[in-house]
């Protein structure tokens, strides 16, 4: 019997051994599970993150090629502007000036549907930022550096400068 209890406890003491192993490797187990999931979720945030710097990039890119277009576009535009002013004054003419209006009207409609915008001048604060003087004129009737006209138009695109305004400026004597 005596025999009966060692070999038992020999059984018991294996069987302890086995335990503590197996434990050890569920916990390596686990700690190698929590390691891949963790890498899986760093590589989903990676994906997702160049997915959406991708998108940006593609929306800037497009931007970009409006922005160019409206500059190619604008001297267009002033060509229109001033063969209207020349016309304008004559009679025969009258029917030539409406029709370039028309097409110059079109034309700025198109450009301010791809993201350009007028810069309005007449009557406000001269501005270095949106103007550029190229003339200066003295007034007594009007607050100093007021912009009296716009020479040729300046034009902002999606919030960016894409042409500085031409003005006539106001000073004090």
């Amino acid at each position: 019997m005596e025999d009966g209890n060692i070999s038992g406890a020999a059984g018991t003491v294996e069987t302890d051994a086995n335990a503590g192993g197996l434990e050890k490797e569920v916990e390596r187990l686990a700690y190698e599970k929590a390691e891949l999931h963790d890498l899986l979720l760093r590589r989903q945030a990676d994906y997702d993150n160049f997915r959406k710097r991708t998108e940006r990039e593609k929306v800037e890119m497009g931007e970009y090629a409006a922005f160019d277009t409206c500059r190619a576009l604008l001297p267009v535009a002033d060509d229109f502007e001033r063969a209207i002013k020349a016309a304008s004054g004559q009679e025969a003419l009258r029917d030539y000036a409406t029709g370039m209006q028309m097409i110059l009207q079109r034309m700025i409609e198109t450009l301010t549907k791809l993201g350009m915008q007028r810069i309005e001048c007449a009557n406000k604060p001269f501005d270095p930022n949106v103007h550029y003087a190229v003339q200066k004129v003295e007034r007594d009737d009007l607050d100093d550096q007021t912009v009296l006209e716009d020479l040729q138009a300046g034009y902002h695109f999606k919030g960016r400068l894409l042409r500085p305004a031409m003005v006539k400026v106001a000073v004090k004597p």
